[in-house]
């Protein structure tokens, strides 16, 4: 009995993983924290434990790819030493090469071989059957079937776990960090499970020096770390999964099904759902290894108050965000210059809008586009810094909007937000009147469109830009108008557009590999079409109908829109109570929120990036 019961702990299972929302997975850490506590004074082994059971946990929740993760661990630990050691600058550069193209072959090998498979078709007319390699010599090196070798599975976590062995390699390089000296001190950075599927990526300057602190954790710290994971749960259950379960999904499995205004609506929800559930996972981790004496970055600064989409990034998803900004984009040249890599990739994208559009003309226009910039660049020497600043802005997005998937539908995402940044920055700093002129000129350009060739897509154009119009002829009459020119305002703009670039971001999510590029499109396209069209008019009866859906989804953004020393009172006041009635509070909390958990089990959002 005993034997098949550690059987059962330590074998995997695809459909039982190990989820925070998940009982058993509570149960591990309960195990895991008391063994942390008989040897959390001995550092080494203190480390060694805590990669074993990350190694576990991965394990768990991924099965053998848990021999990928070990790959990279080896592999970075070994070229790092050799970075460190070499006294040549070219040599250095040469080992850190092989680094990131030994990773970043692995994330492309899984996530992006049907992406390539389709570049090589349309270039060249082969048709290339997309087999799982990597399975097939496993299978033949073990004489098993354990693998299919049909389809390529992406492994959890591989993205957040590569860019943060990418940073670390790089930060060698640059001489901002040592190498970690014990492999198994560097396993458990890159493993440390509470973090290792979803995020943060945690940049090893910051994590690393931890390794040889000695445990701490205040009254306080304990009382925070709770608030994190009870918080953490109800964003998940209470409003991620509800919301989903309840209305976002339906409406995105078949949109034609449903009326533009609950298409709309779940654009909106939507937005509600991906912040709860990612920033849910985020703050039970940060809870998590809060108690354990380590400190994870804060990766969501209530990112629905900004009042811009340059702000609203430096708000969400700030890990990504800051790797982004260090490891690409001012490589690129940043705000200064324009480099080879920004060439590169200026090809490079236009050619994965040719293959995932179909469409050469949108890569041609694309290009005249990204040509006719630079020229202008070099022609006004006044304004080429900026303009630089912008191009390299704008390569950002579109990759950053790739490495969630290899999908059109994720490239146009990156792009609007990308252009969203742009456009703010030159609205900023034009003037009331300019402002009010190009804001008509758009709108008035929209509605010939719709004019001359009726389409959904236009429309929805057009309702945005005549809102935005609106708004800038009225706020130019500052004291009339006064809610036109508030911070209120803004807010709801940039929320409005993040919403609607989420519709690419969510057709997108969920699909094979294989077919996501064709379905995507088709739900997004749907989705345009039925919000572009006439609606029904009985909006008040749909709203009656979900009452309970959008009153969770009003609650939520009230909650989400408190001022944040509010938040930060609450917080505080938590973890100051006696640890009697603090014990009350956690059991009443976790009583209210299972009430919400669903028979279907529901993954976090970001497990598949």
């Amino acid at each position: 009995m005993f034997i098949a019961y550690l059987r059962d702990v330590f074998s995997f299972d695809e459909n039982s993983p190990l989820l925070f929302t998940q009982m058993h997975f509570w149960v591990f850490f309960c195990i895991v924290f008391a063994g942390f506590a008989l040897m959390q004074k001995r550092t080494l082994m203190r480390n060694a434990y805590l990669m074993g059971v990350s190694l576990l946990f991965y394990y768990k929740t991924s099965g053998l790819f848990v021999g990928l993760l070990l790959l990279v661990t080896c592999s970075d630990f070994l070229i790092a030493q050799r970075i460190y050691a070499c006294r040549e600058r070219w040599k250095k550069r040469l080992w850190l090469t092989l680094s990131v193209m030994l990773d970043l072959g692995i994330l492309c090998y899984f996530k992006y071989s049907y992406f390539f498979a389709d570049i090589v078709e349309q270039i060249f007319g082969i048709h290339i059957e997309v087999r799982n390699i990597a399975a097939e010599w496993f299978n033949a090196a073990s004489g098993t079937s354990v693998f299919s070798v049909d389809r390529i599975i992406l492994p959890v976590g591989i993205s957040f776990y590569t860019f943060q062995v990418i940073s670390y390699t790089a930060d060698v390089y640059r001489g901002l960090i040592k190498p970690v000296r014990n492999i198994l001190d560097f396993g458990f950075y890159v493993s440390f499970f509470p973090q290792l599927v979803a995020g943060p990526i945690v940049k090893a300057s910051d994590f690393i020096p931890q390794l040889y602190r000695r445990y701490f954790l205040s009254r306080r710290m304990f009382g925070l770390a709770i608030f994190m994971i009870l918080g953490g749960l109800a964003k998940k259950i209470i409003l991620s999964d509800y919301l989903a379960l309840n209305f976002i999904d339906r409406v995105f499995a078949n949109p034609m099904l449903f009326t533009g205004f609950e298409n709309l609506a779940a654009l909106f929800l939507y937005s509600l759902q991906v912040y709860a559930d990612f920033s849910g996972y985020t703050d039970i981790a940060i809870g998590l290894s809060l108690l354990m004496g380590f400190h994870l970055p804060r990766n969501f600064n209530s990112p629905y108050k900004a009042e811009n989409c340059s702000n609203f990034w430096k708000r969400w998803h700030i890990s990504l965000s800051r790797w982004l900004q260090n490891y690409l984009y001012i490589p690129l040249g940043g705000n200064r210059n324009i480099t080879f890599g920004t060439y590169f990739w200026i090809i490079t994208l236009t050619l994965s809008a040719l293959i995932l559009s179909g469409n050469i003309w949108i890569a041609i226009g694309a290009l005249l586009l990204a040509l006719s910039v630079i020229v202008t660049a070099w022609r006004c020497p006044d304004r080429r810094k900026k303009i630089y600043a912008n191009l390299n802005s704008m390569i950002t997005m579109l990759l950053g909007g790739l490495w969630h998937g290899a999908s059109l539908n994720f490239l146009i995402w990156g792009g609007l937000n990308g252009l969203g940044m742009i456009v703010y920055k030159f609205w900023r700093d034009a003037n009331p009147w300019h402002r009010a002129l190009f804001t008509t000129a758009i709108t008035l350009g929209f509605w010939m469109l719709t004019v001359y060739q009726p389409a959904p897509l236009w429309r929805v154009f057009l309702c945005f830009t005549a809102f935005i119009a609106v708004s800038a002829w009225l706020r130019m009459f500052n004291t009339r108008w006064a809610p036109f020119n508030s911070r209120a305002w803004a807010i709801l703009v940039t929320f409005t557009f993040i919403s609607f670039t989420r519709l690419f971001f969510r057709s997108g999510s969920n699909l094979d590999p294989a077919t996501a590029n064709e379905e995507a499109w088709q739900t997004a396209s749907e989705m345009i079409t039925r919000i572009g069209s006439r609606w029904s008019g009985n909006e008040w009866e749909i709203m009656c109908n979900y009452r309970n859906v959008f009153l969770l989804f009003l609650l939520g953004m009230i909650i989400h829109w408190l001022p944040e020393d509010w938040k930060r009172r609450y917080r505080l006041t938590l973890a100051a109570l006696p640890l009697p009635v603090m014990s009350l509070i956690c059991i009443v909390a976790v009583l209210i929120i299972f009430q919400f958990v669903s028979a279907e089990m529901q993954p976090f959002i970001y497990f598949q990036f």
